[in-house]
């Protein structure tokens, strides 16, 4: 176990926050701890579907919620671990911009300075069908106007976590780190087909590289996620691989270090952002210089959290949904002492008040209730 190295203060609403980082905070840190830019969409989701549509019927969802979506995933999930998160971003002038804007700047602190409003714009939308533990998407959208370089963008941050694209550079992760941040890397399916790690050329900039099972295998062109990641390590000094129900495995060339973590067994409701909310759970791990392992468990933790509601950006779980969970645990009868000890380190994380439950924003059926002047 670990000792405490959080402090538990209020934000701007009043509700319990921890710093992760307290113990690590100098006069001289950089303004923001995480910066991440991408394409803000409305996420549409509908759950509660018995089975995927049928071509020529109509489908009936017993839910549905409405939330940002898109990078706004991750950077909800930043903050909501206590993280100091900036977000470059453009947003559409329409309703739809307006309520993600607002649920991610007054709703969960995020920094928006680095963000514009594009006139005549309309936002990106997707909508999301969740059954079967599964999810489908079909997204809309156009490329918001060019915008001149900020000579101030990307700020000066501990972090930045980047998308990767086959085939081409993102200056911005460069620029990012000769500013000394540390950079995480994930992708997405490889479109092209060639599944070649000399085109993803800002891996070189990574210090940690999160793909999953099947990316990380044909991207070494290993049968094996383990034999992936170990490959892996010879192009960026961290690997991490999601294994899907099977949980995480990790290696550190730096240190030889290597770990695997069993996922969390839960029923899920919608899967959508899981993935953003591990990347987001594992970077905070690593900037509060937890062990590899202890970061993997609390990755594959909130992840686990966050499929538990609908919706992606406003599912990823605070730390009294983290906290809750841990009491909950160590009370049940018959629980393995092993299992509880993997997660041992948060003893010293969580709010021990739990009395104040965190107001967590969800997603909302309709936008535009409930708006005030």
């Amino acid at each position: 176990m670990i000792a405490s190295t959080a402090s538990i203060g209020e934000d701007h609403h009043n509700r319990p926050r921890v710093d992760p980082l307290a113990a690590l905070r100098t006069p001289d840190d950089p303004p923001w701890d995480v910066y991440l830019t991408g394409t803000v969409f409305l996420d549409i989701i509908f759950t509660g579907l018995d089975s995927a549509p049928v071509r020529g019927t109509e489908s009936w969802a017993r839910g549905m919620g409405s939330s940002p979506g898109g990078v706004a995933n991750m950077a909800t999930a930043l903050a909501r671990l206590g993280l100091r998160t900036s977000l470059a971003a453009a947003f559409g002038d329409d309703h739809y911009g307006e309520y993600c804007w607002d649920a991610l700047e007054r709703g969960e602190g995020i920094d928006l300075a680095p963000s514009r409003t594009v006139p005549g714009w309309h936002s990106p939308v997707t909508v999301s069908m969740a059954y079967e533990g599964e999810r489908t998407m079909v997204s809309h959208g156009h490329e918001p106007p060019p915008e001149e370089p900020a000579p101030d963008c990307p700020p000066r941050a501990r972090a930045a976590i980047a998308s990767l694209t086959p085939g081409r550079r993102a200056p911005w992760i460069a620029q990012a780190a000769s500013k000394g941040a540390r950079i995480f890397g994930d992708v997405g399916w490889d479109d092209t087909g060639t599944w070649d790690l000399a085109g993803l050329p800002d891996l070189e900039h990574c210090e940690a590289f999160l793909p999953n099972a099947e990316e990380a295998m044909r991207y070494t062109g290993t049968d094996c996620p383990r034999a992936a990641a170990h490959a892996l390590t010879a192009h960026v000094p961290l690997a991490v691989v999601t294994l899907g129900a099977e949980g995480a495995y990790a290696v550190d060339r730096r240190t030889g270090e290597t770990a695997e973590v069993p996922a969390i067994a839960v029923e899920a409701l919608d899967p959508t952002g899981a993935g953003d909310v591990f990347v987001a759970g594992f970077v905070t791990g690593t900037l509060a210089g937890w062990s590899l392992a202890d970061r993997l468990a609390f990755a594959g933790l909130t992840a686990a959290l966050s499929v538990q509601e609908f919706g992606g950006s406003l599912s990823a779980p605070g730390w009294s949904e983290i906290g809750a969970w841990w009491r909950k645990v160590q009370s049940l009868e018959g629980q393995d002492p092993t299992a509880l000890r993997r997660y041992g380190f948060l003893a010293g994380l969580v709010p021990e008040d739990s009395t104040r439950p965190w107001p967590l924003r969800r997603a909302v059926p309709t936008i535009g209730f409930g708006r005030s002047a």
